[in-house]
């Protein structure tokens, strides 16, 4: 089979897993308040490039690890995620009204509800990694709160906010970004990694290297779709960073100058994963399409 059908033929394997994992974790409305069940279901289910999840399944590959023991993992990570987005796009944060094609969450149930079910997405996202089988869960915790907390996705949410109408050198806005984006993306490939055999101390370090890489990149082509790309293909507002003053890739490097920082990011991750050999494949093309992709 063709390397690049393979690889879509295995995202698409993946997604669809990951999708039936999800939908069994969240709860239904017997479970809990109507709108507010409704609203977490919205905001998790159909939709996304899941992304995270992908991540930690092909880390789960390199390892040796059964995808059923990385079930677990790969949704927390999404669940995070999902919750992340749906307080973003509030209005006191980045004023979002579309996310994955549809109205953003608070424009369709409400700021209070939306929120509400942010923070229902992330309490639920430790229910459910502890439900899995991992050999040290709470090793596991303290990585995905890091992750998310103010160390990870809120602090760099902070810096970015407080950043708005000003210019950030390139250095403290890749730290603002490996925080905001990459240290989520770094959770999804440890606890992925953690699924399997266990990892030698070079090992951890070249995936540690990869997902730092591949966690920038990603960020880097968000920045420059957000100029380049449409509404109809991101299924998110595109524009709204420079309408903002928000700091940017673009802002500060022009398309041109981010396109070839997210090249050099590429390499960097295929370079850190050599030690792990052929069983990284999957992380590898990743980077790749990371890079490459056009939404």
């Amino acid at each position: 089979m063709n390397p690049d059908v393979a690889f879509a033929v295995w995202c698409g394997e993946r997604q669809q897993r990951i999708e039936h994992v999800l939908d069994r974790s969240l709860p239904v409305a017997a479970e809990g308040p109507a709108p507010l069940v409704a609203a977490m279901r919205y905001a998790v289910l159909d939709g996304g490039k899941r992304v995270r999840p992908l991540l930690a399944y092909a880390a789960g590959e390199t390892v040796g690890a059964d995808p059923a023991v990385v079930d677990q993992v790969a949704a927390a990570v999404e669940l995070i995620h999902a919750y992340s987005l749906v307080h973003d796009d509030l209005p006191c944060m980045d004023d979002d009204t579309m996310r994955r094609g549809k109205p953003a969450c608070h424009v369709a149930f409400g700021e209070a509800t939306a929120l509400l079910a942010g923070d229902a997405l992330q309490a639920l996202a430790f229910v459910v990694l502890a439900r899995g089988r991992l050999p040290d869960l709470a090793g596991a915790y303290s990585l995905l709160g890091d992750a998310a907390g103010c160390r990870g996705m809120a602090g760099g949410q902070a810096i970015d906010l407080a950043g708005v109408g000003t210019t950030l050198p390139l250095r403290e806005l890749e730290t603002m970004h490996r925080m905001k984006t990459g240290a989520l993306i770094r959770a999804a490939v440890r606890l992925g990694a953690s699924c399997g055999r266990v990892l030698s101390a070079a090992e951890g370090e070249a995936l540690d290297t990869f997902a730092a890489a591949a966690g920038l990149a990603f960020q880097v082509v968000d920045d420059v779709l957000d100029v380049e790309g449409s509404a109809d293909t991101m299924g998110k507002s595109v524009g709204k960073d420079a309408r903002q003053g928000k700091p940017t890739f673009v802002a500060l490097l022009g398309v041109a100058g981010a396109r070839e920082r997210a090249e050099a990011l590429r390499v960097e991750a295929q370079g850190a994963l050599r030690p792990l050999g052929g069983s990284a494949r999957r992380l590898s093309e990743l980077a790749d399409w990371i890079v490459l992709r056009d939404r």
